[in-house]
Parts: structure tokens; C-alpha cells; sequence
């Protein structure tokens, strides 16, 4: 990310100084040209190679994309794309209005752009050729921005494995000599996904409320339940009103808790990923008191992250959403599923990553990983040798021995040389039946026998795997392109208790994602918690720290 634009503004005074000589560039407004006057293309271009050529470290933002640069104007004898053109005002003005792509206009030196534009004059070619390459690298860099991001999130967030996406910087900067509004093509450099695209819709939308006033808060007291008659019914109807929860309309009883507005409560819990019973305790409170600047921030957040994922999720392709604890089906683009899920506990976080589901496993065994079994298992047995029963075998170097056969106290966390699997049962771990997306993480979907736990809104509590809802109606999706895979096939190889491995012919993508803030079915829109801190995180780097 850029440093403060005033700081890259002298930077590049300082620049066009040096290579002007005795007849430095005047800082004062000059309207008059608007950079259209300007030397002929040929004597700016001598100018541009004899800057480009200098031995001297340019400014970093031009200095960073240098190489570039001189492959299109010196190598490639390519057009001059700004001096002389009427590109430069449409690029400012998309500068200003930073805002609604998600960015910072604070991190572009627009007033110093304006000033290169009006000070473009036909008998300066240095001061044309600089501005010529200073316009070329700021559009570089504000294209970088929109369509990669702008910071690293491998670096900020220790769970988030999404290779990081690269752009061609010289067709990206060729592409703009073929339209007339750099503006209009920036749109087609930014993330087509229609997931960001929503977001940047929504962004408006909220900046236009944020505009107006934002929504009240509804103050605090105790839990406010159905058929109550209290004062905050009238800040609550206020403020589900500002969202569209509810719509405006005269009542008898403004005080009283009344049958529309518990309604209105439970579609606003339902979108944010609360209990929908309609009572109003401090998670609902708390909620409804985030401010409408916060959520803005919030989908810029959400904005900057989709920067960072493939811009093919597949025709057919399976996400899961951590933080909304779903599943979602996709075909030609479209959802036609949603199914709840599991995720990972805060201290067992599933990670963010792009994989491909290649198999599926029916009556799986369960191998369990080293850290569970010298962590959790080793002290119980310990204690009782045969505490995991007949569900589970000892292997030792491949082969299974009594559990009774091993003194487990002469082993520790470090020097354990067993391997415990689990037996396919109703009871495995793992379920019934697991999907597998083989990858480092060792991360896969998968069946469980703690189905209850589905029941709760917030479903954190695996140890890093995706536990699916359902999951023969899932595999039988799954599968669809193999044949004769129905449910009553499924069933019948479950009720064999032999583990069957069904290769899939077609891979498909699936892309694990931390999204708390999104456009829903219907238009809804959906805020969840940040469950293990990474809005936190990616809000630091993007907005810095707050000050208290």
C-alpha cells in the first residue's frame, strides 16, 4: 500500500525538479490547459525514455512499477495513453470517489494529479513526460488496488491460504490507449463476482444512510419479550424501520411490543445470525447498536477479501461460509442449496483456502491425528488403557494390537509411536460418510454423531473439519454425475459397514470462505459475528487501529 499521498506528491516534485534542471515545474494552479495542450507525441516520448533511462531511483510509485513502464513506452514504442488525451479528468474524478470502489481516496494524491494535468504546457516536454508517467503509475497502482487488493492477507490473517492473484501490468496499462474512459475500464478490471458486486451495491446503499444520519440505538435495560410495554419499543420501531425490517406506519400503542414488530425483530436476528425468538437481550441489543458506519466498514472488509479469491469459482462449485456456519451449493452461477455446517472452534480455526473435492468416502475409518491422540487420548489411556473401547484399534507399524498390550505411561506427548484409527460406525468421528478435498491443511467435509449440536445458532465446535447437515442428501448432490448414486444406494453400502471410495469424474471446486457481511436470497442483507477475530484483524490493516 502507497504511503500518504501528500508524502508521494513532494516525492515526485522533488523528481521533476531534479530532472528539469534550472527551470523547476511551478506548483500554483494553471487551469488553462487541462491536459490537452501539450508538446507533440513524439518530443514528449524522448522526454519519457530520458526519464526512464536515468540511473536515479524514481519516486516508489513509479519506481515500483518502472520495469513496466519502460516495456510500454521505451521497448514497445507504445502510445502515449494521457498527455494530450481527455483521460485524465475521468481517472481523477474515479480518485475522488475512491470511496465507492471500497479504497481510500486519502491514499491517492489527487490535488498533486490535478496540478501535472493543468500544468501540461507545449513548450515543457520534461513536465509532459513526467506527468505522463506519473498518471500511468498511479493508474497501475489504483488498478492493483481494486482488482488484488489492497494489502497482503497471508501476512495478516495466519489461517487465510488463498493464492495470492497477480495481474499483467502491461496489458493492464495497453488497455487503456483502447478506451476513451479509464474510468468505465477500471470496471472491467475490478472482481466480477457477483458476491463483490453485491457488496459494492450495499456499500452505497449504506453510505447513503451513514449520509442521512445513520439509524438510533435502542437503549439499554432488560430484555425486552413479546406483549412488554416499555419505552424502547419506540427506538426499536425507529431503528428496524431505517433498516426496512418493518415498514413505517402509525400504531395504537407506540409503547407496546406488538406482533409486527416481533416479526420485524425476528427477520433482523434471522440476518444477523442470532436466536429468531424474538426477544431482545444483549446479543439482539447489541446488534442493533452497531452503527451504520461500522457496518460500512464491515462490507469494505468483506469487499477487500473477495479481491483476493479466483475469478473462476467454477460453473459448479461448493463454498462454505465460516462465519455464517453454511454450506451453499452453486450450479451455473446460481444457489441452489444452503445447507447448515459445523466449522472449527476458536482455538481450532478451519482456514480459509480453494481446493477440489475429489472423492467420497461411505462408512470412512477415522485416523486420529497426533495432537488429538497424545493430547487428548494419551492421558485417559494412561489412566485406563481400554477407555476407547472396541470402536478403535492400536496400530503399530501398520499392524492392529491390544490396547491392553501397551504401557502407555512409558510414552509421552513427544515420543508416541502408535496410531489410533477408528472402526466405520454411527459412532465414527467422522460420521458416515466424508468428502475429501485432499489438501495440507487436512481439511475435508464430513458427516458427525453429535447431530444435535446442529440445533444451535452458532454451530463452532470441530476441530478444524466441515461437519455437514444431512450428508447423504448432500452426497447424493455430490454425485449426481455418477451413476445410480441415489439415497437407497447411499443407505445400502451404509448399512454394509464397509468402507466404499466413490471417485468423482469431475472435480469440483470448492472455496472455504470467512465472509460477515454479504447480499442474501431475496435481497436480505446479512451481518454475522466475527467468531475468530479476522475482521478485526484486516480492519487494523485497512483502517488502522482505533484510538481506543
Amino acid at each position: 500500500m502507497w504511503s500518504r499521498a501528500a508524502k508521494i506528491a513532494a516525492a515526485i516534485c522533488v523528481a521533476v525538479v531534479c530532472l528539469a534542471g534550472p527551470a523547476p515545474l511551478a506548483l500554483g494552479p494553471a487551469h488553462a490547459a487541462k491536459g490537452n495542450a501539450a508538446p507533440n507525441a513524439a518530443t514528449t516520448r524522448q522526454a519519457i525514455i530520458q526519464i526512464l533511462n536515468t540511473k536515479d531511483r524514481l519516486p516508489l510509485p513509479i519506481q515500483k512499477v518502472r520495469q513496466t513502464l519502460t516495456q510500454h513506452y521505451v521497448d514497445n514504442n507504445g502510445e502515449i495513453l494521457w498527455v494530450g488525451t481527455n483521460r485524465m479528468t475521468p481517472f481523477i474524478q474515479r480518485l475522488e470517489f475512491a470511496d465507492d470502489d471500497g479504497l481510500r481516496p486519502t491514499d491517492y494524491p489527487v490535488d498533486y494529479l490535478i496540478g501535472l494535468r493543468d500544468q501540461i504546457d507545449p513548450s515543457n516536454a520534461l513536465a509532459a513526460a513526467y506527468a505522463e508517467i506519473a498518471y500511468s503509475a498511479f493508474f497501475l497502482g489504483y488498478a492493483s488496488d481494486l482488482a488484488t487488493g489492497r494489502v497482503i492477507l497471508s501476512k495478516i490473517d495466519r489461517d487465510h491460504f488463498q493464492k495470492p492473484r497477480k495481474l499483467d501490468l502491461l496489458v493492464i496499462l495497453e488497455g487503456v490507449g483502447s478506451a476513451r474512459d479509464p474510468s468505465q475500464y477500471l470496471k472491467t478490471i475490478e472482481p466480477q463476482n457477483a458476491h463483490y458486486r453485491a457488496l459494492k451495491s450495499l456499500l452505497r446503499e449504506y453510505r447513503t444512510i451513514a449520509g442521512e444520519g445513520g439509524w438510533g440505538t435502542v437503549d439499554r435495560g432488560e430484555a425486552l419479550k413479546p406483549g412488554m410495554r416499555d419505552p424502547r419499543v419506540l427506538q426499536l420501531r425507529a431503528r428496524l424501520e431505517r433498516t426496512g425490517d418493518v415498514l413505517p406506519r402509525q400504531v395504537e400503542d407506540p409503547m407496546l411490543y406488538s406482533p409486527d414488530l416481533v416479526l420485524a425483530t425476528e427477520q433482523f436476528q434471522k440476518r444477523n445470525g442470532l436466536d429468531a425468538d424474538g426477544n431482545i437481550g444483549p446479543g439482539s441489543l447489541s446488534m442493533l447498536n452497531v452503527s451504520a458506519e461500522e457496518r460500512m466498514r464491515q462490507i469494505i472488509i468483506n469487499m477487500e477479501r473477495w479481491r483476493h479469491m479466483p475469478r473462476d469459482m467454477g460453473d459448479r462449485h461448493l463454498m462454505v461460509n465460516i462465519a455464517a456456519f453454511e454450506l451453499y451449493t452453486y450450479e451455473a452461477g446460481a444457489l441452489v442449496e444452503a445447507r447448515p455446517v459445523m466449522v472449527g472452534k476458536n482455538r481450532h480455526q478451519t482456514p480459509n483456502f480453494s481446493d477440489e473435492l475429489e472423492y467420497v468416502d461411505i462408512n470412512p475409518t477415522w485416523t486420529v491425528p497426533y495432537s488429538i491422540a497424545t493430547k487428548e487420548m494419551l492421558p485417559k489411556l494412561q489412566a485406563n488403557p481400554g477407555y476407547l473401547g472396541s470402536d478403535f484399534e492400536l496400530l503399530a507399524g501398520g499392524q492392529s494390537i491390544p490396547f491392553t498390550s501397551v504401557n502407555f505411561n512409558n510414552y509421552s506427548r513427544g515420543d508416541f509411536p502408535f496410531t489410533i484409527r477408528q472402526k466405520p460406525g454411527a459412532k465414527n468421528a467422522l460420521g458416515i460418510i466424508k468428502f475429501m478435498l485432499p489438501n495440507r491443511h487436512a481439511i475435508y467435509l464430513h458427516d458427525t454423531p453429535s447431530k444435535a449440536l446442529f440445533g444451535r445458532t452458532q454451530r463452532a465446535f470441530s476441530h478444524g473439519c466441515i461437519r455437514v447437515y444431512k450428508p447423504l442428501e448432500f452426497g447424493v448432490s455430490v454425485l449426481r454425475n455418477e451413476p445410480g448414486w441415489t439415497l437407497q444406494r447411499l443407505q445400502s453400502v451404509v448399512a454394509t459397514r464397509k468402507t466404499t471410495r466413490v471417485r468423482l469424474k469431475e472435480k469440483v471446486p470448492v472455496h472455504i470462505v470467512y465472509a460477515t457481511a454479504w447480499r442474501g436470497e431475496g435481497g436480505s442483507v446479512e451481518f454475522r459475528k466475527d467468531i475468530y477475530s479476522r475482521d478485526k484483524k484486516l480492519y487494523n490493516a485497512l483502517f488502522g487501529k482505533p484510538s481506543s
